[in-house]
């Protein structure tokens, strides 16, 4: 491995490969990726569970310059994305810039040199001038606190290590956590097991699946005719942006649009779940979209089995063979399945120690100064380092708008940075205090703000109560200042 390669990028998933393209657009080849698990595909490599699918309709769900014509339903399941990002790297020559099986573990900015210095789980150290974490937002499991875990005597399974070939037919299952993952993979546990308990803590908003297997002569029409599958996807686009523009985005205006919204899935919950004690405890009480609402047509209907039952009352401790809960009933299991997700803002905010200009410690530095970065991407006293999943970069519902628009950033910059002659890009002070003031001032519209999300326990707030996950403007909005900011806003030396 090449130790001073121009620009290194940490993450193989949808991110990193775009980063990877984005920079071989400006001429940028001799990159470096290297990822900590055997293969590439991010999140779509790592989750393997049964009922795995894509929750953003699969034309929207992909690059834009990359169409997939090929899509067997509206709502791919997950190994149709892997296969998609194995495509993408293929076709545009990354995976050869991959190295598998290797974790960054810290990287420090060389003063002299002008370089990172990426120290890697091998022994080995990186220099390169551009670093790019491409971690993504959700790559940190999260194992769950809870006393006596580590004495269970059963199976603990945790979502992201899901073997395929693991069968839990006739199984006592208990699943923690009613996430989107939980979601899926709950009516599909539903068929097999002798008796399932799901351990709810937070409710979660769900509406109905319009979902269906796209037809062969469709699909062979999205082939020939590029332009019939981009007006799908202009379709599907308008219908995500408008749930989010106008039922999150814009909650103190058009409030009663996000009540329609969270009725509508009240009247499929009622209309779904025969027990009303166990429909009552499915009923969140926060407004909707504080947390990431999601579909399935399945999962309320699974609470109607007579092997699938719900304990919303909170968790005592886990014991060798089940699980006692706060009114102290023991629910006697043999396998653990944690849906409980990811961990955000302690691991993943970044996801590996940074060190800046002047010794300034990422992490730190936002957990005392407030969450913050420049368009999403860069942070002031970083030079060269651009963060595809900072503060304020997720734009829309499907994470390739973010990766899109952060492209277009890098050519941006770094051209710009090659047109001077010049070899270092960093974001000036004022205009990063400035794009977080127009941030935060976007946000008092919007449901985390002006709506109820104290019960929600939603993972788009920080541990200091902000929503500083999401870009609070539109779609269209993310894409025009990816294109017109000001290229002064950068220092170039």
């Amino acid at each position: 491995m090449e130790n001073f390669p121009e620009a290194v990028i940490i993450g193989a998933g949808f991110g990193g490969i775009g980063a990877a393209i984005a920079l071989r657009r400006i001429g940028i080849d001799d990159i470096v990726i290297v990822e900590r698990e055997d293969d590439l595909g991010g999140t779509w490599h790592v989750n393997r569970y049964p009922g795995l699918a894509v929750d953003i309709p699969s034309t929207t769900y992909s690059y834009s310059f990359e169409p997939n014509p090929n899509w067997s339903r509206l709502f791919a399941p997950g190994a149709e994305l892997k296969r998609y990002a194995e495509h993408v790297a293929d076709k545009y020559d990354v995976r050869r810039l991959m190295r598998f099986g290797v974790s960054a573990e810290s990287a420090q900015w060389d003063e002299e040199q002008q370089r990172w210095r990426l120290t890697l789980d091998d022994g080995q150290t990186l220099n390169p001038r551009i670093l790019i974490a491409a971690t993504g937002y959700l790559s940190q499991p999260h194992t769950p606190d809870i006393p006596g875990i580590t004495d269970f005597a059963g199976q603990i399974v945790h979502t992201t290590a899901w073997d395929p070939d693991l069968d839990l037919s006739g199984r006592k299952i208990a699943i923690i956590g009613t996430g989107a993952t939980a979601v899926q993979l709950i009516p599909e546990l539903a068929k097999t097991a002798d008796e399932l308990t799901v351990f709810q803590r937070t409710p979660i908003y769900v509406t109905p699946k319009v979902d269906f297997a796209i037809p062969a002569p469709v699909r062979s029409v999205f082939n020939r005719i590029p332009l019939a599958q981009k007006g799908a996807r202009t379709v599907t686009d308008l219908v995500y942006e408008v749930i989010m523009v106008v039922g999150v985005l814009h909650f103190r205006q058009l409030n009663p649009v996000n009540r329609i919204a969270a009725g509508a899935a009240h009247l499929f919950r009622r209309l779904s779940v025969r027990d009303p004690k166990v429909r009552d405890a499915l009923k969140p009480d926060y407004d909707f979209g504080c947390k990431r609402p999601t579909f399935s047509n399945e999962y309320y209907r699974a609470f109607n089995k007579p092997n699938v039952s719900l304990q919303a009352g909170g968790i005592e401790q886990i014991t060798a063979d089940g699980i006692r809960t706060l009114d102290g009933q023991q629910v006697d299991i043999d396998t653990l399945v944690l849906a409980t997700g990811f961990d955000l803002w302690d691991a993943n905010f970044p996801a590996i120690e940074v060190i800046g200009r002047g010794s300034r410690n990422l992490g730190k530095w936002w957990r005392d100064n407030r969450f913050q970065a420049y368009q999403g991407i860069s942070v002031p006293e970083f030079p060269n380092l651009f963060n595809l999943a900072g503060p304020y970069s997720y734009s829309g519902l499907s994470y390739f708008t973010t990766i899109e628009c952060e492209m277009i950033h890098l050519q941006r910059v770094l051209g710009e940075a090659q047109r001077r002659g010049k070899q270092t890009v960093e974001v000036s002070e004022e205009a990063n205090a400035d794009f977080l003031a127009r941030m935060t001032s976007h946000l008092d519209d919007t449901v985390f703000y002006a709506g109820d999300c104290a019960s929600a326990r939603s993972y788009y707030f920080n541990h200091a109560g902000e929503a500083t996950l999401l870009r609070p403007t539109s779609t269209a909005n993310a894409f025009r200042e990816a294109k017109t900011f000001p290229l002064s806003a950068y220092n170039y030396s």
